[in-house]
């Protein structure tokens, strides 16, 4: 055999680096798809148009048929009461439009007088006098100009003129038309409106009537292997949309009754009509209730010489929208429609070029259901992402990514607002180091290193250093929440101390030090910042603690490791599994040099063996396991009250459950 001094050294082989992200296969497939789909909504308009409309009526009327069965009509007598009520609203409010119309109508010459001296006003105010400063100031420049050319005023030289030709009349007769002919020009605008309507009540009673059967099909055809997932998908579909259509329909209606009243009182003509318009044209997202407002506010303008009228009818529409949108409809709908605003604008474009002005209308109802499918199919999960109010990144996702940005002042910003009302191990606890065990993935498929590598811990170790000024005060909810060791064995659940209530609970010597806890970093990357969090957040509790390497604990170097009133040694690793060997002899290498010590190992994913299996807990050797920095906190903070456990041996009892 070769002698071992002179074997070479073993070839480390490179960590292995992760592929370039590509974009997912079947991309140019589902550009098809979508492209067809597009052409098949524009083309086929004309039917999809009253089959949507009449689903959506059918939301709407849901509620009021389930209200009708519970009163014994029926299934068949409900629907029918249900709809006809709707048809009934619906003939009224164009019967009111109707009448409305034709009375403004009539009083058209009055206000076109009264507009056109408005503006003969206003020219003369304005135009006139800036074309009078123009036409001075030119003569200053030039002069009075040059006399008019007397050859052009005068007529050529030897032309006669010419004797003036009488115009020969022109009569256009009309061809008589026959009764045929007379009828089919009648009823043509009207057939068109009248077909729609009656599919679309045909349509509604049927779906109405066939609710469940409608519900089964879709089951069979979407999720017949989750009954479970798909049942609920459905039933919160059904849930939503109703509530979203009635709310809407309840806010628009009083915006379209408080408008008509309070044009009725400023003395606007046709106040119903102005009234009906605003609640339907509300309907249209953002921009609805000021077209609604034009129209009244041109009225003001062609009613009155002056301009009071103009400016009490542009406030009383101000005023209501601002009312409704910042206060009315946040309280209703409790901060959040389920929609992007963005995504409404886009829809609403989309929506009003495949299908026109009805497009316009229906463009949020529509965009919810499509954010409702996402967000129970999984195959199309991509629009509730792209469409819906939910954040896209996770709170552990985003701080990741701010940290690979380097960006910790929005790190901050999104730390500020969740320590508005949480403690701060809870942010670090559910935020900080679930990013960083994502970065420790992509450190170990070698995704992350160099100098990116470099920044990200920088970007972790400022923002620690930022948090410094926030307190760890919990309540019993954030506790209930964010602690599980006393399902795990572990010291009894509490609320945990202020800064200074520890003097006051810790009276053994080796708690009294300036620093009783000693935090050991794993072997991993960014073991060391999560140590530096636990120390932390020992120090807000008044409880000393210091960090140490785990260059520190090697073999060479812990005889040299300072152990003086250490009372106990946290262990703290991000992504460890198992039963490692290296963490074995590291606990062994610690019993030796801090006999009697408490030993603590944190930080494992929770459904790890370790955390429940009390016998390859005792064979690791730690006494105490942890899942999160408060239950590391809590189990220094009961150690140290006098009731506690004072050595490694009677602690060990409470190991993993």
């Amino acid at each position: 055999m070769p002698d071992a001094a002179n074997r070479p050294d073993p070839v480390v082989p490179p960590p292995a680096r992760v592929p370039s992200a590509t974009g997912p296969g079947g991309s140019g497939q589902a550009i098809v798809v979508a492209v067809v789909l597009v052409a098949a909504l524009y083309l086929g308009r004309e039917v999809l148009i009253p089959i949507t409309l009449a689903v959506l009526l059918s939301f709407l009327l849901s509620p009021l048929v389930e209200l009708l069965r519970r009163l014994w009509l029926g299934r068949i007598l409900s629907v029918i009461v249900a709809v006809m009520l709707a048809l009934g609203i619906i003939i009224g409010i164009g019967t009111a439009i109707g009448s409305q119309v034709a009375q403004l109508a009539g009083n058209v010459p009055q206000y076109e007088r009264t507009i056109e001296h408005k503006i003969a006003k206003l020219r003369g105010a304005t135009l006139g006098r800036v074309s009078q400063e123009i036409r001075s100031l030119g003569n200053r420049l030039f002069g009075a100009g040059a006399a008019p050319s007397q050859a052009a005023s005068a007529a050529p030289a030897g032309s006669a003129p010419q004797a003036q030709q009488k115009p020969v009349p022109v009569v256009v007769t009309q061809p008589t038309l026959s009764t045929l002919q007379i009828g089919e020009k009648v009823l043509s605008p009207v057939l068109s409106p009248l077909a729609t309507t009656g599919i679309i009540l045909v349509v509604t009673i049927f779906t109405l009537l066939q609710k469940e059967d409608l519900r089964d099909r879709a089951i069979r055809l979407f999720g017949s292997g989750d009954l479970e997932r798909t049942t609920l998908a459905m039933t919160d579909a059904g849930t939503r949309l109703s509530r979203y259509f009635l709310t809407q329909l309840a806010i628009n209606t009083s915006f379209g009754a408080t408008v008509g009243v309070g044009l009725y009182f400023i003395g606007v003509p046709n106040p119903v009509l102005w009234g009906v318009l605003s609640m339907l044209l509300r309907f249209i997202p953002y921009i609805g209730s000021w077209i609604a407002a034009a129209l009244p506010i041109a009225l003001a303008a062609a009613v009155a010489p002056g301009w009071s009228l103009v400016t009490w009818t542009a406030a009383l529409y101000v005023v209501t929208e601002l009312v409704m949108g910042q206060a009315v409809e946040p309280m209703v709908y409790g901060h959040s429609t389920g929609l992007s605003p963005l995504a409404v604008i886009i829809a609403a474009i989309f929506w009003t070029w495949i299908w026109g002005p009805i497009g316009l209308i229906i463009s949020t109802p529509l965009t919810l259901c499509l954010v409702l499918v996402g967000r129970y199919v999984e195959r199309l999960e991509f629009l509730d992402v792209l469409l819906g109010d939910r954040p896209p990144l996770t709170p552990a996702q985003s701080f990741y990514q701010r940290m690979l940005a380097d960006d910790p002042d929005e790190a901050e910003e999104q730390a500020e607002r969740f320590l508005a009302d949480r403690p701060l191990s809870s942010y670090y606890d559910e935020v900080a180091l679930k990013g960083m065990q994502l970065a420790a993935n992509d450190i170990s498929r070698g995704a992350l290193t160099g100098t990116t590598f470099d920044r990200f811990k920088e970007s972790i170790d400022e923002l620690i250093n930022t948090l410094e000024r926030y307190d760890d005060t919990a309540d019993d909810e954030d506790a209930a929440l964010a602690g599980r060791s006393a399902d795990q064995g572990e010291i009894p659940k509490e609320p945990a101390p202020d800064r200074g209530a520890f003097d006051k609970i810790a009276s053994r010597p080796q708690w009294q030090g300036d620093a009783p806890v000693l935090c050991v970093a794993g072997r991993g990357p960014l073991d060391e910042v999560a140590a530096s969090m636990l120390a932390q957040l020992l120090g807000k509790h008044g409880l000393g603690a210091r960090v140490v390497p785990h260059d520190a604990v090697a073999r060479t170097k812990i005889a040299s490791l300072d152990t003086r009133q250490v009372a106990i040694a946290c262990v703290l690793y991000l992504g460890i599994r198992g039963n490692p060997a290296h963490l074995r002899f590291l606990l062994q290498r610690l019993h030796a040099r801090l006999p009697g010590t408490i030993l603590l190992v944190g930080l494992w994913p929770e459904q790890d063996p370790i955390l429940t299996d009390r016998a390859l807990g005792r064979m690791v050797g730690a006494d105490h396991y942890v899942s999160s920095l408060r239950d590391a906190v809590e189990t220094c903070l009961g150690l140290a009250r006098p009731s506690a456990p004072s050595s490694r041996h009677a602690a060990a009892d409470a190991g993993p459950a």
